[in-house]
């Protein structure tokens, strides 16, 4: 199995629980590793058989920035169908922080992995 990856993709979103985190953008912070197999890619050096991270960071930013969700839990089931169904990602790891969010921590969060490792 290959991982092709994009780490601390940061997307300003709205996400709490609490009234000021209904009103205010907080930014999430995603590492995502994803199981795909680059050998064709890398035979033919052509892009249709790679897993395109481009692609999925702007699908993801574009999800990310439009959706409200009270909880991470929410959010990062969300992403991992998105990328499971709409890239063809037969597995997946993702780590879903947000920076700041508990006075005395760098981050808090959660990592998450779906599907079935090849």
């Amino acid at each position: 199995m290959d991982i092709v990856y994009i780490r601390d993709l940061r997307v300003d979103t709205i996400i709490g629980i609490f009234d000021w985190e209904r009103e205010v953008r907080q930014t999430v912070s995603l590492d995502l590793e994803m199981a795909s197999d680059i050998r064709r890619a890398a035979e033919t050096d052509d892009i249709q058989y790679a897993l395109n991270y481009k692609a999925v960071a702007k699908r993801l930013i574009a999800f990310i920035e439009q959706s409200e969700f009270l909880l991470v839990e929410r959010l990062a089931e969300e992403v991992a169908s998105i990328v499971r169904n709409e890239f063809n990602v037969p597995w997946l790891k993702l780590r879903l922080s947000k920076p700041g969010a508990l006075r005395g921590a760098y981050d808090v969060g959660l990592i998450i992995e779906r599907g079935v490792k090849p």
